[in-house]
């Protein structure tokens, strides 16, 4: 090899590999390879958005080059942020961890981009220093990175190191207290920082209660109180699919206002004994963890709206203020039956849970049995509408054609029922969306998400569900903005997977095949039992031109699906669509199918 082909230069060098990585594949290799793709992803992401390049991803290894030390830096810290946040739901012994080590030195560079030398070496001395989850780097590091970076330089003293003569002096790099770094961010990428305006994450009330079966009360009273909270005009509210992953958890609040994105964490207990309830809650400011306010609330079961209406003016008053209420509440239109409320509380609690036939029945039932003693309750009947008609997509294999059509009937005189009782409820909107989705009218179906959200700018599956409609209007470069604030809302929901899979669609419809590369794959590891991204993640593999990933990952799809087809991926889900997504169907999707293998 001749010398003009060898280049010496300085670079910084950032190393990275995953702690018990053999542990990780030993107990789900699946899993474990999905999540791996996904922290590539992650650092493919923060590394070329800090000026740098990657080296290599062999194995479970990260290597990488960067024009500045604060680059570097900075992308160690968003990626350790990301990959944090990112694995918030996953048990402890099951969480993919990476160590980092970052150096500043001397390396040799070849023609093809690869570099040598001791700065390598040093960069991955320094990672195996690291802890799980961790960032160590050198004395160089520190000394061009100081007062550049939101970072604190925790001394590790001087290291011996394999291979290199001199000791080596260790830094481990912290963040620090109260500037979180925000990574920068990337296209189509969720910015997860607080809004301007008051922002709030009600999290799931701890139920004090003896019996077992009065957990569902505090659940509900969450989820009641997060709607409640999402009528305030001017307020911020994470949906409660995402606050429900905290129940029965030991709370950080510090670290669920940096994973959700908000100012204010509300959080409490109650206990219920017969008619009589004891509501206590705090609101903390997430960012100091300190307690704003805290009170004691006692009341009637029977009157439940009432105790909600007291926490949602104290709340209003503590964040300091001036919120109006959006629509002043009927007094007599509030009183309901106690037992009716108490069947739409058990119900409502059902609806944080993942999606399941099993599931949607049993919220049925209960919603009708709150109907029989309360046939007046607006928000029983739009509940009860959605809740039917989510039966029939996307279990509608599960019935025949009769019960199909029955369905159909029910759920569309539910939601007929609810918006003639309350014409400006938001719930009863967002459930006509699913009923004009079933009847095959795209454009009413995306009108009636307009109006939901118009209603409750805080209904995060509204904007998720719109943001599919307008994918089968044919314009999905509005689908991605509606979809990205429905994972804004609600990141930690049980729909996130789903989103995600939209997401990737969307941009494989435009063309852009490594965001939809990406996406799909983090829909992959959010719900790994999803069959329809798999054969997206395969055509947006075709449509970049990577033949082999997209056979393999059709090989993979078959295995599980025999009978997969272009269709399943693709094919709207009403029968009529548009001239504009039919255009993009043929010119997009079907030559990618036929490249991947997949059959039509």
């Amino acid at each position: 090899m001749s010398g003009s082909e060898l280049k010496q230069r300085l670079a910084a060098i950032l190393a990275a590999d995953v702690a018990g990585y053999s542990r990780l594949m030993a107990a789900d290799e699946r899993a474990t390879v999905a999540a791996l793709d996904t922290a590539r992803a992650v650092f493919r992401t923060q590394i070329e958005s800090n000026q740098g390049r990657v080296i290599d991803m062999a194995g479970d290894s990260v290597l990488a080059v960067f024009e500045t030390a604060t680059g570097a830096v900075s992308a160690a810290l968003a990626v350790q942020q990301n990959l944090n946040a990112a694995s918030s739901t996953v048990s402890e012994h099951r969480r993919m961890r990476f160590r980092i080590g970052v150096h500043l030195g001397d390396v040799i560079e070849k023609a093809d981009g690869t570099v040598y030398g001791d700065g390598v070496n040093i960069a991955a001395r320094l990672e195996g220093l690291a802890e799980p989850g961790g960032i160590t780097v050198s004395e160089s590091i520190r000394t061009a990175v100081k007062g550049k970076v939101d970072a604190t330089f925790g001394d590790q003293g001087e290291q011996q190191v394999k291979n290199i003569l001199e000791p080596v002096r260790a830094y481990r790099v912290g963040i620090e207290r109260g500037s979180a770094p925000k990574p920068a961010p990337a296209v189509g990428e969720i910015d997860i920082s607080p809004p301007d305006k008051p922002s709030i994450a009600v999290l799931p009330f701890a139920s004090l209660s003896n019996d077992p079966e009065q957990a569902y009360f505090a659940e509900g009273l969450s989820a009641s109180l997060t709607t409640d909270l999402s009528r305030i005009s001017g307020l911020f509210v994470i949906a409660s699919t995402s606050t429900a992953t905290f129940g029965g958890k030991v709370i950080d609040v510090r670290q669920i206002g940096r994973d959700l994105g908000v100012r204010y964490v509300l959080q409490g207990s109650v206990q219920r004994g017969g008619n009589k309830v004891r509501m206590n809650a705090q609101l903390v400011e997430a960012g100091t963890g300190s307690q704003l306010w805290s009170d004691r609330f006692d009341g009637d079961a029977t009157d439940l709206f009432a105790l909600q209406d007291q926490i949602t003016g104290r709340i209003a008053n503590a964040i300091g203020r001036q919120i109006i209420v959006m629509a002043a509440r009927d007094a007599e239109k509030r009183k309901t039956h106690p037992q009716a409320a108490d069947l739409l509380v058990r119900g409502i609690a059902l609806s944080d849970k993942p999606l399941s036939l099993e599931r949607l029945i049993e919220q049925e039932l209960l919603f009708r049995e709150a109907l029989a003693l309360d046939p007046h309750n607006a928000d029983a009947w739009a509940r009860l509408g959605r809740t039917i008609l989510l039966q029939l997509s996307p279990f509608a294999n599960s019935f025949t054609s009769e019960q199909k059509d029955e369905k159909l009937r029910e759920g569309r005189k539910a939601v007929e029922k609810a918006l003639a009782l309350d014409p400006n409820s938001a719930y009863a909107h967002y459930a006509e969306g699913i009923l004009y989705r079933l009847l095959g009218k795209p454009v009413e179906w995306a009108r009636s998400y307009e109006v939901a959200i118009a209603l409750d700018r805080n209904l995060a599956i509204a904007y998720g569900s719109l943001g599919t409609a307008l994918i089968y209007l044919g314009e999905p470069e509005k689908a991605i903005s509606q979809t990205q604030y429905a994972m804004r809302l609600d990141p930690l929901g049980p729909q996130i997977g789903n989103q995600q899979a939209m997401m990737g669609r969307a941009y494989f419809f435009l063309r852009h095949s490594d965001l939809a590369i990406e996406w799909l794959l983090k829909s992959r590891t959010s719900n790994p039992k999803l069959t329809r991204p798999a054969g997206v993640l395969a055509l947006a593999y075709a449509q970049k031109g990577d033949d082999s990933a997209a056979r393999l990952t059709v090989e993979s799809l078959l295995r599980v699906t025999p009978h997969y087809k272009v269709a399943d991926a693709f094919d709207p889900p009403v029968p009529f669509s548009p001239e504009a997504y039919r255009k993009l169907y043929d010119e997009v999707v079907l030559p990618a199918a036929r490249r991947a293998g997949i059959p039509e």
